[in-house]
């Protein structure tokens, strides 16, 4: 027995080849049930028949900027499969790439943008295996934005900053430029955060402040004080909605997260309770080591007892910066 999916993947071949039909609405029919295979597809195969289906849909030689826009929700789908990988990601930069002219001439400007957003985030993607520059997805980022503003689209706004961060965390600290990378980055992550809410965005309002607050301990900045003392404030607003019951690991990635930072703070910033910040930072980093084995996540429970160790080695007051969980969860 067919699933609805199914049915309709064979239903638009069948459409495909209607002769009563024009060309233009034989692509532009194609180009739909493809989008509708995509939006919230049950499995990896409804990808797969997405493409087939905006592959189907070029053929049939629609107009120029039905063409384009066909070519960058073709990019969508080849950017979503699961098991694509570098590859898949190669053919949706082309597809947004070879898209982009018409657009830009003739599309609305939503649609440009958006494809400068889509052709971003593939770039990093690449840009993680080595395979493209990350200061290319920087750029598209920078482009959508014109278009994306925080008035006019706050959800487009809020996934580019968010991405422009990220972006210039992962550029290697090698230069003189490192510093004001990292400026940026925290930058990005405050302006997610003035749209997205406690109220309206809870989890994802958790995820960007621990990301600010990874973002404001390991900046290489003159002020280390004043950064530490603000990314607890960060990671304090991030457990307001994290908790050991309800997302027990996020739960813990902030909680180490944050014994990172009190570790390196000098006794005279002890909390209000009068723990020492060394004392407090261990006591976090073993209510995390327990929820990291008990959750399975046996590298992270090490890193925690790994950094109890140099605790009890080196005893109680400032320590150097120490990066435990920034790249494995720390983001989380």
């Amino acid at each position: 027995m067919q699933t609805v999916a199914e049915s309709q993947f064979a239903a638009a071949l069948q459409a495909a080849d209607d002769p009563q039909a024009s060309a233009e609405e034989r692509a532009e029919m194609l180009m739909e049930i493809a989008m509708s295979l995509q939006l919230k597809p049950k499995s990896p195969q409804q990808l797969h028949d997405a493409v087939t289906l905006y592959g189907r849909a070029l053929e049939q030689q629609p107009s120029p900027l039905l063409a384009a826009r066909i070519r960058s929700r073709l990019g969508t789908a080849l950017q979503c499969i699961p098991d694509g990988g570098g590859n898949a990601l190669k053919q949706a930069c082309q597809c947004y790439e070879s898209a982009m002219p018409e657009l830009a001439a003739n599309g609305k400007p939503e649609e440009f943008a958006e494809s400068q957003m889509n052709l971003g985030l593939a770039l990093q993607g690449l840009a993680g295996m080595g395979l493209r520059r990350i200061q290319d997805a920087i750029q598209c980022y920078h482009r959508a934005l014109r278009v994306f503003s925080r008035e006019t689209h706050p959800q487009e706004f809020a996934i580019l900053h968010n991405n422009l961060a990220i972006a210039y965390l992962a550029i290697p600290a090698v230069d003189e430029r490192a510093r004001m990378r990292e400026a940026l980055a925290v930058q990005s992550f405050e302006e997610v955060l003035k749209v997205v809410t406690l109220v309206d965005h809870p989890s994802e309002y958790a995820m960007i402040q621990n990301n600010l607050g990874n973002a404001l301990q390991y900046a290489a900045s003159g002020h280390s004080l004043e950064n530490n003392l603000r990314a607890l404030a960060a990671y304090e607003e991030a457990l307001k909605v994290r908790n050991p019951r309800d997302t027990p690991v996020e739960y813990a990635n902030t909680i180490a997260n944050m014994a990172n930072v009190l570790r390196n703070l000098p006794p005279a910033e002890s909390a209000s309770d009068m723990i020492e910040p060394v004392t407090r930072a261990a006591q976090l980093y073993q209510e995390a080591h327990a929820l990291f084995e008990q959750h399975g996540l046996t590298e992270r429970a090490e890193l925690m007892t790994a950094a109890l160790d140099e605790i009890e080695v080196c005893g109680t007051g400032a320590f150097g910066q120490d990066r435990i969980v920034r790249r494995n969860g720390g983001t989380a």
